[in-house]
């Protein structure tokens, strides 16, 4: 028995329905309804394939998890597949900027890339695989959540929690150029920056006022100016809230940012230096808190096995994937800074992601399902 399942296991152009039905889906993040209803979908999805389901709640204003098992040959420590189906798209993008397509051989949509192409693909394996081996010969879980484009505030103790009862972790994420996969990422730390100052009349009394927002635009050079690209050292202010009306000087500002560092060692410098941030204006007060981090993720010989049989497999399939540790995070951090063997980015090949142009090659979806089979019927 060769590793992968032949092509003609596999109709693109169902997989392409498949996945397009999950990508008019819309799922923000910040959306805990459209979440919820595709929780509602991928639970679905694994019933047809006898999955037993188990949904967690969602809290603190997002939406839920599903944890889906189906059962292998052998009782054992078997294989945890995490996807997440948030998304970076606002509700209304389908009817705005970045409407489902077919352009040749690009399939565009909100999330068709990072990453229900890969969460679709996932399913699509592991439904072939059962439909023609019965079972695999481990057990497996598919993780599915809804808050990783914010940091996975409320799924981070599920997804370890889950990651401790397996052998393996297959991370369905958008693969990287080249379809390489990824057996390593950076470290990654959020901050939240508040300003206050003191509001007053923009015009008849301007003087007295004290602008949170001049502070903080203030605060956003600073921080921006951490960042060492020479070291792969990495600040970023993403989001900023502030103001009521144009008339009053803002009392209060915030903004959100994004530490990315290859090393302990550099993330810890980081968090040195954002702590020691100091307001540049008299008499305005400034506020940093450290948010969700995700944790470094180094390559460990489990992990390295995994690419190595991976690569195995894609030979036969007839690509040949590099690998490496990248700049962008995934709820694999967290499993392989436990040091399980995790192995990320197995989705589909595409570009585009967190754009308007995001968009999956239709060219990838069969040979990238094929290696999801291959590990499926061969990891014991």
């Amino acid at each position: 028995m060769t590793a992968a399942l032949p092509a003609a296991a596999f109709d693109v152009e169902e997989i392409v329905a498949g996945l397009s039905a999950w990508v008019e889906i819309e799922s923000p993040t910040t959306d805990a309804a459209g979440v919820e209803r595709m929780l509602d979908a991928a639970a679905a999805a694994m019933g047809e394939l006898g999955a037993a389901c188990e949904r967690h709640p969602g809290r603190d204003g997002f939406g839920g998890a599903l944890a889906a098992r189906l059962p292998g040959r052998r009782e054992e420590p078997g294989i945890l597949i995490l996807a997440h189906l948030d998304t970076v798209h606002p509700t209304g993008t389908l009817a705005g900027g970045l409407p489902l397509r077919r352009d040749g051989d690009r399939l565009y949509g909100p999330g068709v890339y990072d990453m229900k192409g890969g969460a679709y693909l996932a399913w699509e394996a592991l439904r072939q695989v059962r439909a023609r081996d019965g079972a695999t010969p481990l057990p497996v879980t598919c993780l599915f959540t809804g808050d990783e484009e914010f940091g996975s505030p409320t799924t981070r103790a599920l997804i370890e929690a889950e990651a401790q009862r397996h052998r393996y972790v297959l991370v369905p994420e958008p693969a990287q150029d080249r379809g390489n996969l990824i057996t390593g990422r950076w470290a990654f730390q959020r901050f939240r920056l508040r300003t206050s100052g003191r509001p007053a009349h923009a015009g008849a009394t301007l003087a007295s006022g004290r602008s949170a927002i001049r502070e903080m635009a203030e605060q956003v050079v600073r921080v921006e100016a951490l960042s060492d690209p020479a070291r792969d050292v990495t600040l970023s202010v993403g989001v900023i809230h502030a103001g009521a009306f144009v008339n009053v000087v803002p009392a209060e500002c915030s903004a959100e940012v994004l530490a990315v560092a290859p090393t302990h060692a550099a993330l810890e410098e980081v968090c040195t230096r954002m702590a020691a941030l100091q307001p540049t204006t008299p008499a305005v007060g400034l506020e940093v808190e450290a948010g969700p981090q995700r944790p470094l993720f180094e390559p460990g010989e489990g992990t390295m096995a995994l690419y190595r049989r991976a690569l195995a497999i894609a030979e036969e399939i007839g690509f040949r994937p590099g690998h490496g540790s990248v700049g962008g995070g995934s709820d694999g951090n967290f499993t392989g800074a436990l040091g399980i063997a995790t192995l990320d980015g197995l989705g589909a090949c595409g570009d585009g992601f967190h754009t308007l142009e995001e968009h999956v090659l239709v060219s990838s979806l069969v040979p990238r399902a094929r290696l999801l089979s291959g590990l499926l019927r061969t990891l014991a």
